[in-house]
């Protein structure tokens, strides 16, 4: 969780990320309407959002609860998990004896 944390000030972002990392039951009535109004109804969701001081204060509440991240960080780590899933070549393994080399 701690790779979703930002580094950057999210002041200077124009848009921001926003990801629920953690559960909404046995949260108070008060976030569980945050995260109503911000679309966040399940876990591991992320919605784009513009960068205001309502958004961030809604942010505040819930900041348990959300992982925030600027444009930048939401596309490296998109990037990042494409190269992962991405297909690689097959491994191929034969049991036959090498040749000898004269």
């Amino acid at each position: 969780m701690n790779a979703y944390k930002a580094c950057a000030p999210i002041a200077w972002s124009p848009n921001l990320y926003i990801t629920l990392v953690r559960g909404i039951p046995g949260t108070r009535k008060l976030h569980r309407r945050t995260l109503e109004a911000l679309r966040l109804g399940k876990c591991n969701r992320t919605v784009m959002r513009w960068n205001t001081p309502t958004l961030r204060g809604m942010l505040q509440q819930v900041k348990r609860l959300v992982v925030i991240e600027t444009e930048e960080m939401f596309k490296a780590r998109k990037q990042e998990q494409e190269k992962h899933c991405a297909l690689r070549p097959p491994l191929i393994v034969t049991h036959l004896p090498t040749p000898a080399s004269a």
